[in-house]
């Protein structure tokens, strides 16, 4: 009887300390953006956040975009989500990600400068679900036509032919050079 408790006792002691480790990696790992306007509220709060970094998430608002054409120099306000009227100037002095737009969703990262403006070290842009489902493997052997987008049952009329599509019974099936 002692040597299976030992054996529970020790079984809880591995289990509690691979439930701690999980839930550190877990706590240190998660990543917490801020709104513009809960930003300004704690910078109102508490003014020595000025030197404070922070992950601001908003959307650009649009026509709000401005590039200097001399330097490096990217500048564009950013909007609450929930609280359109909160914006945030924006001062970022790196090449923008491809996928920026200028009504587009970013999370920014950065310092809150006394000045009123968020300068950046980092813009990310999150992408929006425009995707589109890969073809079918059918579709690649047809020329890659597929139904055009259109769904099986999409009348393409009599006059419709894919190019490149033709039957092994046309004239010059066999000739590669296709002179019949």
């Amino acid at each position: 009887m002692k040597k299976d408790r030992r054996f529970f006792v020790g079984l809880v002691g591995v289990a509690a300390v691979i439930t701690y480790l999980v839930w550190t990696g877990v706590t240190e790992t998660m990543v917490y953006y801020l709104t513009p306007a809960e930003l300004m509220e704690r910078v109102e709060a508490d003014p020595a956040l000025h030197d404070v970094g922070f992950k601001v998430s908003g959307h650009v608002v649009p026509g709000s975009y401005e590039s200097g054409s001399e330097e490096l120099l990217h500048r564009f306000r950013v909007e609450d989500e929930d609280n359109p009227e909160v914006v945030l100037d924006v001062e970022f002095r790196h090449p923008l990600p491809d996928t920026f737009q200028d009504d587009g969703e970013v999370v920014m990262e950065g310092r809150y400068r006394s000045d009123g403006v968020f300068e950046a070290t980092e813009v990310l842009t999150k992408c929006g679900s425009r995707y589109e489902a890969m073809p079918d493997e059918e579709d690649y052997r047809n020329g890659g036509y597929g139904d055009g987008g259109y769904g099986d049952d999409y009348d393409y009329g009599d006059d419709y032919e894919v190019e490149g599509a033709a039957d092994a019974d046309d004239a010059g099936a066999g000739d590669p050079a296709g002179e019949g």
